[in-house]
């Protein structure tokens, strides 16, 4: 608004300064043309011009105000006549060109105002717009940092909440903790009571059995001498052994002699059945000419007890002894160390031959195992071991095994070195738990090893991820529990 008013005042002291020109520039020359500046701009006026005067002679004045004035009048008087008629026009000159000088001005100063006002209007608009736009960067900014210290502050109180949470719990457990350690403590002073009353008892028994020991020694003295005599006449009855083998021998001879002498070119059926009777494995069955896969009578070495095995005639050229088969769960197989002993079973179906048998099996001569596997796809794999012996039962029939080769993993699934054989109620496995009762059944568990061939039995679909099934880590993982399985020997010789 002032600056409006600082340029109308302006304008108005320029049109007094162009109107002072104008004056000035008629009093002192006395042309026919004239200008007067406004500003930049030059403006030209031509005023109307005398008539030729009349001479002085001349009784009339040609430009004269009144014409018909008589000639008498003074020529002074006729001048200012003159220069009064050229003031008025002058001045009437000068009243329209201020006239003309105002209503240009006017529209100029209209025009100036408005565009000052749009320029105005446009700064102010444009001072508006950057301060909104500041404004609103101001306030983004301060919503991010509202924002950010929101969401520090919501971590801070999780974070508070969490440690909060974890010192309850600790809290509880010291207290569980201090219980626990303060019914310890009750048990413990129990125990002590209890440890030297028996420490009383047993210093009672330790003198009884001091004296005990006193008797038995004087009963050994008398044993010793009562054994040294024994020991004498133990040597005179084996004098006389010697002499009854001998006459046994004689007649054994004897009587071999009158045999070959009563049949000397045919055998009889008698003799036909005593030979069947001392097939110790199917490897001997099948040499005897007996090709066909099925259930035969075996005779335990070193024995006269019979066993009825399944022969395999068929897998790898035949001669297999069968000593396990599991194919439908129809057998439970988490036996007791006797029946994982003697044998369990249908030897024609699932069964079990015997630790026993195989053990003296593979201790007369050197064994190769196979182990046939058959999974719920369809597909099957084997593992063949060029080695393979049981130990006796005071070893705990502990297995050895050499030489793997086959299609169901490239390492043995059974622990190596040899382990001895744990069941339900006989724990030798290598582990602080008890193996055959977490997996079931009767196995050479090392520390619930990648194998167990006896666990429990599950049909499909129901046979994934089970740890106590019969399992066979190196060929289908620890939790597949497989569908068949069969583990048979043959002499190496074969």
């Amino acid at each position: 608004m002032w600056q409006i008013v600082f340029f109308t005042l302006g304008c108005d002291l320029l049109l007094a300064a162009a109107y002072n020109n104008f004056r000035k520039s008629v009093d002192s020359t006395g042309r026919k043309q004239y200008q007067v500046q406004h500003g930049p701009c030059s403006y030209t006026f031509l005023l109307p011009e005398m008539d030729s005067c009349r001479s002085a002679s001349s009784p009339y004045v040609s430009n004269a105000v009144q014409r018909d004035a008589p000639l008498d009048y003074d020529d002074s008087t006729q001048r200012l006549q003159v220069l009064e008629s050229m003031l008025e026009n002058n001045t009437q000159w000068l009243m329209k060109l201020e006239s003309y000088v105002q209503d240009n001005m006017k529209k100029q100063m209209a025009e100036l105002q408005q565009n000052a006002v749009q320029n105005q209007t446009a700064a102010m608009l444009e001072i508006g717009t950057s301060l909104l736009n500041q404004t609103a960067e101001q306030t983004r900014k301060l919503t991010d940092v509202e924002a950010q210290v929101l969401n520090q502050t919501t971590r801070l109180e999780l974070q508070l909440l969490e440690h909060s949470l974890s010192t309850n719990k600790l809290e509880k457990q010291i207290l569980d903790q201090t219980s626990e350690i303060s019914k310890l403590q009750d048990k413990n002073s129990v125990l002590e009571q209890k440890v030297l009353d028996m420490e009383d008892k047993h210093s009672v028994q330790l003198q009884s059995m001091k004296e005990e020991k006193a008797e038995l020694q004087v009963l050994v003295s008398k044993q010793n001498s009562i054994i040294k005599e024994l020991q004498k006449q133990l040597v005179t009855a084996t004098v006389n052994t010697s002499a009854l083998q001998k006459q046994q021998m004689d007649l054994m001879e004897t009587v071999h002699n009158l045999m070959t002498m009563i049949a000397p070119n045919a055998k009889n059926p008698v003799t036909a059945e005593e030979e069947q009777i001392i097939f110790r494995d199917c490897a001997a069955v099948f040499k005897a000419g007996h090709t066909t896969s099925g259930v035969y009578t075996l005779t335990a070495p070193n024995s006269t007890e019979e066993i009825k095995a399944y022969c395999d005639m068929e897998t790898g050229g035949g001669g297999w002894t069968v000593i396990q088969r599991r194919e439908n769960g129809s057998v439970d197989f988490q036996r007791t160390w006797k029946e994982y002993k003697v044998g369990f079973g249908n030897p024609a179906g699932e069964h079990w031959l015997g630790n026993e048998l195989v053990s003296r099996l593979t201790n007369l001569q050197g064994y190769v195992l196979r182990i046939q596997l058959q999974d719920w796809e369809g597909s099957e794999a084997y593992s063949l071991y060029d080695h393979f012996s049981l130990a006796s039962e005071d070893l705990k029939y502990r297995i050895h095994l050499k030489g793997l080769t086959g299609t169901a993993g490239k390492i043995s699934s059974i622990s190596q070195p040899g382990n001895d054989f744990s069941t339900k109620d006989a724990d030798n496995d290598k582990c602080i738990c008890k193996c055959s009762q977490m997996l079931t059944g009767g196995w050479w568990f090392d520390a619930c090893g990648p194998s167990n061939l006896n666990g429990m039995y599950y049909p499909q679909r129901q046979n994934m991820n089970k740890f106590n099934g019969i399992k066979w880590y190196y060929w289908k993982g620890s939790g597949y529990s497989l569908k068949a399985t069969t583990m048979m020997i043959r002499p190496a010789d074969f």
